[in-house]
Order: structure tokens, then C-alpha cells, then sequence
């Protein structure tokens, strides 16, 4: 098998401090960028200096249908109403055999945002949620 097959059906286990928050079967948002200053230099008029300042991590998004699993992101959560302490996440991206594909760890997390299933007998969706998760960026091979 390549590594592009095994990248096709994944899933994306979840783990905070090492307590699993369960799998995932979306993720968006794993990325980041330099913020960019302009500098005009005087008697040059053929290009603007782009100068790199810092890195800006953008918020991870991570969604599933509900599962017994839920209950951990409430409890998350109703613990952050005690005082936010940032913690250390780990997102592994998985074959459905299991196989890990690729792995992210990131420093400094809290949860932003939690929203739960819409739910309406009208329609016969999955109970589908999604947790936003914001961090201070990526942790290298060594924790750091």
C-alpha cells in the first residue's frame, strides 16, 4: 500500500495531555503562517521589502458524530470554569486499520468553541459535533 492510499480514509484520534477525547473524522485548520511587514526603501522602486515578524497559528476544528466520547469535551470544558489551564494536544491521523499516517502534538491549547448536533425530527441527519481548539503552535520531536 502507498502512502497515498493510506492517507485516503483516515480518522484522527485526539488526545490532551494523554487523556483521549476519542477519534475524529474531520479536521481543518492545522496550519500556520508568517505574518508579513511591508518596508518601502527609499530610492528603490522595484519592489517593497517583505519582511517575516511572526507565526500565526490558526484554529483547529475537529468534528465527528456524537459518541459516547462527547461527554469528555463537556467535561473539558465545565473544567475550564474553574481557571484556563493550556494544555498539550495530541492529533494523530489514522488509517481505519489503525496505522498511524501522521502525527501533530501542539502546546498551549484550550478549547474556543463547542458545538453540538443539530436536532430536528423533521430530518434524519447524524448527531454530528465539532470542537474549535486554539495554540501557541507545533511541538517538535523533543516537546519543545
Amino acid at each position: 500500500m502507498t502512502d497515498i492510499e493510506e492517507a485516503v480514509a483516515v480518522c484522527f484520534v485526539v488526545k490532551i495531555d494523554d487523556q483521549s477525547l476519542g477519534a475524529f473524522n474531520s479536521c481543518e485548520g492545522l496550519g500556520c503562517e508568517f505574518v508579513m511587514e511591508q518596508r518601502e526603501e527609499g530610492g528603490n522602486n522595484g519592489w517593497i521589502w517583505q519582511l517575516p515578524t511572526r507565526l500565526r497559528y490558526s484554529n483547529v476544528k475537529l468534528s465527528r458524530p456524537v459518541t459516547r466520547d462527547s461527554t469528555k469535551i463537556a467535561q473539558w470544558f465545565a473544567g475550564m470554569a474553574a481557571g484556563v489551564k493550556r494544555k498539550t494536544a495530541t492529533i494523530e491521523a489514522r488509517t481505519l486499520e489503525g496505522t498511524i499516517v501522521a502525527s501533530w502534538s501542539l502546546m498551549d491549547v484550550v478549547p474556543v468553541r463547542w458545538s453540538g448536533p443539530q436536532l430536528n425530527p423533521d430530518t434524519a441527519k447524524v448527531a454530528v459535533e465539532t470542537i474549535e481548539l486554539a495554540h501557541h503552535g507545533f511541538l517538535g520531536p523533543s516537546g519543545r
